[in-house]
Formats: C-alpha cells, sequence, structure tokens
C-alpha cells in the first residue's frame, strides 16, 4: 500500500514537471531591416551650412 502511494506521488510529480518545460522559438521575419540615416544627413547639412555662413558674416568679409 505504501509503495502504491508512492508511486502514485511521484507519477504525479513528474507529470508536473513535465508539463512545466518551456519553449523557445525563433522566428525570422519576412521583412528586411531599415535603417533611417535622415537625422544624420540633416545634420551634416546644417553643419555645413553653418560653416559657410560664419563665413560670409565674419568681420573679415567686409560685409558690416
Amino acid at each position: 500500500m505504501k509503495n502504491i502511494v508512492n508511486l502514485s506521488v511521484l507519477t504525479a510529480f513528474l507529470f508536473t514537471v513535465a508539463a512545466c518545460q518551456p519553449k523557445v522559438e525563433f522566428a525570422v521575419s519576412d521583412k528586411p531591416i531599415t535603417i533611417n540615416l535622415n537625422v544624420k544627413i540633416e545634420h551634416e547639412i546644417r553643419i555645413k551650412v553653418d560653416k559657410e555662413l560664419d563665413a560670409v558674416f565674419s568681420k573679415e568679409s567686409g560685409l558690416f
């Protein structure tokens, strides 16, 4: 009788452990990865324009 109780407890424990196995899946996306670089390009353009304006408004240019 004691063996049957131990066996049933062990069986219930094994079913519980087997049911709680984590499952990990990896999925590949169909869409390509895109990176938007517009912010960086606009920043470089603004720096170039600022440098050109500094040259125009400098004291040596004689504009003012």
